[in-house]
């Protein structure tokens, strides 16, 4: 074995570097599985009904008597979920008045497009059985039994959900998830230490010099950035894409979104990398963690709230993720094809963004409580132990604000160890 590291310019080493930094810049197929899923189940179920009263297999029953049963199950089945959607909307209702509004967890959980799906499924494999069994004076009684079997199924999946509803409305929980979420993307995107005394990479000349493309659709969030996508694009015809926006970000019209070089209209060449939609999502924005949890810090904080405990709860885990973002190298925007060429470039949060997001406004708000206060305090104490020398200038300068504030605002409570 040899006793010095490879080489970086080493052709499988760029190649193995590709494709981690991009698998998580690909476009992903929750949409897609989502709507497929619905489709599959109702497929799979009028194949099942339509199959089903052949069986002639097993004991025999009415059929009369099957084609009732079948009728009721499916028409109650697809009524009951039909009320359990319904009093979720209260829940997604009640999770956005009490947190904040952009914390979405619990309508992209996978248990609420499945339990829909399988319903679909269900309900119209009992329907077309009932329907396929005619004139039929008896039928295999595993029809019947295929039915119950699919209907406690489905109601094994409703109570999941009831469950996953009730969750999402405990402050707890909601904290956890999103800690989870945050620690699952900041495990894929921040793979490599940061080393002390390197600077980030500056942007590349293509930032500045490169043809502008510019957004012309209505106003939408930057959702995910097909990476992947971009570089078979950029390697196909030698082009170096530096965008100006990343993941997260309002885009309006006129916004330069890229520039390309070399020149030309690459417009609707770029439109199909790019995901859109209504708000921010957790695939590619490694800033919305801690917006959500500054959020909720907020909220709680706020007149009208008034629940600095709460404020606590979410600086606590401000204070995890800050930690693990510490001692990680944050500069993960270049892609590089395998022949080492930066093809596409996104601006990602440096430390100093990731500091400014998760403490500024919260420790503005939490000066009307000495309980957040000391709270923000105690954070930024943590974070300066943990923190590379080079990273400690703007958690020391915010650190001496908020002792400033705390000593002239609370006299008697402060104290400085």
């Amino acid at each position: 074995m040899p006793d010095h590291p490879p080489d970086p310019a080493h052709p499988w080493v760029r190649r193995w570097r590709w494709r981690w930094r991009t698998a998580s810049f690909r476009r992903p197929t929750r949409a897609m599985r989502r709507d497929l899923s619905q489709l599959v189940c109702a497929a799979a179920g009028l194949a099942l009904g339509l199959l089903g009263p052949l069986i002639t297999a097993g004991p025999r029953a009415d059929a009369d008597r099957v084609a009732g049963v079948l009728f009721t199950l499916g028409f109650g089945v697809i009524g009951l979920v039909s009320i359990i959607y319904s009093v979720l909307f209260l829940v997604v209702q009640f999770s956005a008045s009490a947190f904040t509004p952009r914390l979405s967890l619990f309508r992209q959980e996978p248990i609420v497009w499945r339990t829909f799906a399988l319903t679909i499924g269900v309900f119209v494999f009992c329907i077309t059985s009932g329907l396929a069994i005619g004139s039929r004076k008896t039928v295999s009684v595993l029809v019947p039994g295929a039915a119950m079997l699919l209907s406690l199924l489905a109601l094994g999946l409703m109570r999941t959900l009831q469950m996953k509803a009730f969750d999402s409305i405990q402050l707890g929980h909601a904290l956890t998830a999103i800690a989870t979420r945050a620690h699952r993307l900041y495990g894929t995107l921040y793979v490599r230490p940061y080393v002390p005394g390197t600077a980030a990479a500056p942007p590349p000349p293509e930032a500045a010099t490169g043809t502008a493309v510019r957004w012309t659709e209505p106003s939408a969030v930057l959702q995910v950035v097909n990476v992947a996508a971009l570089l078979d694009l950029a390697r196909e015809h030698d082009l170096s894409v530096a965008f100006r926006v990343s993941p997260g970000t309002t885009l309006t019209e006129g916004t330069v979104i890229a520039r390309v070089t070399p020149g030309g209209t690459w417009d609707k060449a770029l439109r199909p990398a790019l995901v859109t939609g209504v708000e921010r999502t957790f695939d590619q924005d490694p800033e919305l963690p801690l917006r959500l949890l500054a959020d909720i810090a907020l909220r709680a904080l706020s007149p009208a709230v008034n629940d600095p405990a709460t404020a606590v709860e979410a600086l606590d885990r401000i204070e995890g993720l800050l930690v693990r973002l510490a001692d990680r190298d944050l500069d993960v925007g270049r892609f590089d094809d395998p022949a080492g060429r930066t093809r596409v470039s996104l601006p990602m949060p440096d430390w100093d963004r990731y500091v400014r997001t998760a403490v500024d406004d919260v420790a503005l708000a939490a000066t009307g409580s000495p309980m957040a206060l000391r709270r923000t305090r105690d954070l930024l104490r943590t974070l300066l132990e943990r923190t590379p020398e080079d990273r400690r200038a703007p958690v020391r300068e915010r650190l001496r604000r908020v002792e400033r504030t705390g000593g002239r605002t609370y006299p008697l409570v402060w104290t400085q160890t």
